[in-house]
């Protein structure tokens, strides 16, 4: 099945807003119905072209047929972009400038080899596709000459080794493929970020992604035992053993890379045993800085449960941990903050690992409300996603952004985006509604996640840039990174190249040039196209 073109996710899955939302929204920001934008998938118009013949019988060669080479109008379409509401939002309005001249479907890493050295040939760019998730322009080059390298029938488990507790996996293997397949052999990868239901295992290294569960199996690139590379240049292997002392770790170079130095063609993961047992319950804090302190002393000092977060007093009264409930907490007149945390392992861990953990949220000023707010977060942990596309229909405008910074740095990180959100959005003339959650912790700092949601303004997206670029501003100046789990992109690179700076910028470049000399693969993300 393949994600809707002008939202996210299953068609099946997406839902109206609740009466109690709508009328949130038209209280609290004075939303007003308004269309959604195109309901039919738009036609191609100028300056939308098509590769040129002899270039589509060189990818077809590659890849072993015509059959796996696509240049219909609605394949393109669905390979346009990604899911940022920016995106969503030009093509429901039917800009398709920018699809891509063909899409490609690589069988193998030879395959994959063979399509660069057709696309070098051409002189086509090639930008690596696998759930098409990125929310930061990950998949908006800047040239209009590429191909989408769509790489869902590489989903294979290449390797599984019990004794030492890794697999292989191939790129185009969607999440919940990849859980299923482990599953079947007594094991977990733990990855379980909100685009679960539709990325892949590739995008997860690409895009140094995060999962829900972190604080307990780690992030994606904490997983990552070994990478291959495919390049214009050829080959990169990465990753012999668990941890080497031989030189810089290269696997490093080509986590977070989003497909500028090559295209990963497989992917070696640390595995665990499936655990035996899960539970989910809430606690709730009288402010978010009680409650962040409260987080810190369990990442700190432990023990750490699996899932561990942190709604602030906003979004926990708008109920957005919990979407199938939105506005009931503000109809309740609940106050404070919702924390979330769960367990998951053998029963005789989980048991005694959760009393502790609960003595020193209590110890920090936590109140416990039992199973029921874990469990309903669980129930809708990937919701949010179709809960956007909602409000959008509902007349809204809204959208996400994150960040992490030191446990010093948080306090003054918070205050910061969130003032420069609100104070841009309403000289624009649509005060917003600003909401944040810690849903990432470790020894040393936080991840900070936030969801603005505000009338949308006559141009949404010439009402949003300025609000973006001064949270960005706000990020660099209050020492936060410009992003923690969903990348770079074009939306972030040029604040990614002052964090940087230009002498790791420079030496960034010269990677790029000797993997890929010509500047085929996605070029203008990450780094600044030459």
């Amino acid at each position: 099945m393949d994600m809707l073109w002008n939202g996210w996710g299953d068609p099946a899955k997406a839902a109206p807003l609740p009466d109690t939302a709508t009328a949130l929204l038209r209280d609290l920001l004075g939303v007003t119905p308004r269309p959604a934008g195109a309901l039919a998938l738009p036609d191609l118009r100028p300056p939308a072209t098509t590769a040129a013949p002899a270039a589509l019988r060189a990818l077809a060669d590659a890849v072993g047929g015509a059959e796996h080479v696509r240049t219909d109008a609605e394949s393109r379409i669905r390979h346009t972009r990604g899911k940022s509401t920016p995106d969503l939002l030009r093509i429901r309005a039917g800009d398709t400038g920018d699809v891509p001249q063909a899409v490609v479907l690589p069988a193998s890493h030879e395959d994959v080899l063979a399509v660069l050295r057709a696309c070098a040939a051409h002189g086509l760019a090639v930008v690596p596709f696998g759930g098409g998730t990125s929310v930061v322009g990950g998949l908006a080059p800047q040239r209009r000459d590429f191909v989408a390298l769509d790489l869902r029938r590489m989903n294979a488990l290449l390797d599984l080794d019990p004794v030492s507790r890794t697999a292989v996996l191939q790129p185009g293997l969607r999440a919940p493929e990849a859980e299923a397949l482990l599953a079947a052999r007594g094991f977990t990868l733990g990855h379980f970020p909100q685009s679960f239901e539709w990325a892949t295992v590739g995008g997860f290294a690409a895009a140094r992604s995060s999962g829900q569960a972190s604080a307990g199996y780690g992030r994606f690139d904490e997983m990552v035992l070994g990478l291959t590379l495919a390049t214009p240049e050829g080959t990169l292997e990465t990753g012999r053993a668990p941890r080497s002392a031989a030189g810089p770790d290269l696997r490093q170079l080509v986590l977070g890379s989003e497909g500028a130095f090559g295209v990963i063609t497989s992917v070696t993961v640390r595995i665990r045993p499936l655990p035996e047992h899960r539970v989910y319950e809430g606690w709730r804090f009288a402010s978010f800085e009680e409650g962040a302190a409260a987080l810190r002393r369990l990442a700190q000092d432990g023990p750490p449960p699996t899932v561990l977060r942190l709604s602030d007093e906003t979004e926990t009264l708008v109920g957005l941990a919990q979407p199938d409930a939105i506005g009931a907490a503000a109809a309740r007149g609940d106050t404070g903050c919702l924390a979330v945390t769960g367990y998951e392992g053998a029963r005789r861990d989980t048991g005694p690992r959760r009393e502790r953990a609960a003595a020193v949220l209590r110890a920090a000023g936590g109140t416990h409300l039992g199973a029921e707010p874990g469990e309903r977060w669980a129930r809708g942990r990937y919701s949010a996603p179709y809960l956007r596309d909602a409000l959008l229909d509902a007349g809204a405008f809204a959208e996400t952004l994150e960040t992490a910074a030191f446990w010093s740095r948080v306090p003054a990180l918070y205050d910061s985006v969130r003032t420069a959100l609100t104070d841009t959005l309403t000289r624009a003339g649509t005060p917003p509604l600003v909401m944040c959650h810690i849903s990432h912790v470790y020894e040393n700092g936080a991840s900070l996640y936030f969801t603005v949601v505000s009338a949308r303004g006559e141009d949404p997206v010439a009402h949003w840039t300025p609000a973006k670029h001064a949270a960005n501003e706000a990020v660099l100046a209050a020492g936060g990174t410009i992003s923690h789990h969903h990348g770079v992109g074009t939306d972030h690179r040029d604040w990614y190249v002052r964090e940087a700076g230009p002498l790791g910028i420079g030496a960034l470049r010269a990677v790029k040039r000797r993997l890929d000399p010509d500047g085929l693969l996605n070029p203008g993300v990450l780094l600044p196209a030459d």
